[in-house]
């Protein structure tokens, strides 16, 4: 019986230390965020500007403009309602955006763009 609870234990230890210490990290602007291999937060709890303006960076964005924040508003309170990313008609009809204008937002997508920018796990069937 001590056996099994001293494998269980070190599986624990195992899995803890691979999802938080094996897990890449971003540095920026004396900031350290915790990401999957695809780049995306791995929890929005920790989640600020610092990460906006970090993806800003890697999109070529220049500037972040009341329409970017507002599309990342959007996504993240529906995040949080839903524990899902919206679709694409529920994220055009909740800011009143074209497809075609969060396209050119967010250069990289929806979903891999401004998804990743509003500190969201990356959506279900994104490729």
């Amino acid at each position: 019986m001590y056996g099994y609870f001293l494998r269980d234990a070190r599986e624990r230890i195992s899995i803890k230390r691979k999802l938080y210490i094996d897990m890449p990290t971003v540095e920026f602007e004396g900031e350290t965020f915790i990401t999957d291999e695809e780049g995306f937060l791995e929890d929005l709890n920790n989640w600020n500007e610092a990460w906006a303006q970090y993806i800003k960076r890697a999109e070529g964005i220049t500037e972040l403009t009341e329409d970017h924040w507002r599309v990342l508003s959007f996504l993240q309170d529906y995040y949080r309602k839903n524990g899902k990313s919206p679709r694409m008609g529920v994220l055009t009809r909740g800011t009143g955006f074209r497809l075609k204008y969060i396209y050119e937002l967010f250069p990289s997508g929806p979903g891999k763009g401004a998804c990743r920018m509003a500190g969201l796990p990356i959506p279900a069937g994104c490729i």
